[in-house]
């Protein structure tokens, strides 16, 4: 099988396979991080096919929808790469590359690195902030039942992993535990490039949320 038939079945899995995901983490923020790691891809030297299968891949079964488990992710892309024939190098790159990709992961000593793993963290990283990751974060928030804001809860800046995890503070507390630190934490250029950007606008939004919310 070629590379292309590998991603167009790769493709056809995720989209079956997150049919009725959370907004936040459905195809479309798949296909918003697929694009952007093709896109910065292009300004690295990097294997474009572990990008673009640990793209598609990175969220096909997250931790945080199957009771914290970190191994189901990379053991569900892991399957499925094997039984479509991927070379066995490149199956174990990928599972690296989710077992890493996320901000949880960052809490951890670091044991794994690549240039593969830069470029997709990156445009995941990506889909988390700016006018899109506003609406993933109210968009969680509102799964899980969260309040907007709650200004008698302050935001904390020193969690441990845990506490990260089982966080159930107000969507707007996430600004400042997650969505504003991203931006300095990108890995190549391409991704710091779009994440200024990215970053100014939520600085903007949050400047026009608390002129609305004005509690005194």
């Amino acid at each position: 099988m070629d590379n292309q038939a590998i991603i167009n079945k790769t493709v056809s899995f995720v989209q079956k396979t997150l049919e009725k995901a959370e907004g936040g983490h459905d195809w479309w923020h798949i296909h918003r991080v697929w694009t952007n790691a093709r896109r910065i891809a292009q300004t690295e030297e990097c294997d474009i096919m572990v990008v673009e299968l640990a793209a598609l891949l990175h969220d096909i079964a997250d931790a945080k929808f199957h009771n914290g488990d970190e191994e189901v992710g990379p053991e569900t892309a892991g399957k499925f790469l094997k039984n479509i024939g991927v070379d066995e190098n490149t199956v174990i790159h990928v599972q690296q590359i989710i077992r890493h990709i996320s901000f949880k992961a960052g809490f951890d000593k670091a044991t794994f690195y690549s240039k593969e793993l830069a470029v997709v963290q990156d445009a995941d990283r990506l889909d988390a902030i700016g006018a899109i990751g506003i609406a993933r974060a109210f968009s969680y928030g509102g799964f899980k039942g969260r309040e907007i804001y709650n200004p008698n809860i302050e935001p904390n800046l020193n969690m441990s992993k845990d506490e990260y995890k089982k966080s159930s503070a107000p969507s707007i507390n996430h600004f400042y535990e997650k969505l504003l630190l991203l931006r300095d934490k990108m890995n190549t250029a391409t991704g710091k490039a779009i994440a200024q950007q990215r970053h100014q606008f939520m600085e903007q939004y949050l400047t026009q949320f608390y002129s609305e919310v004005k509690f005194s």
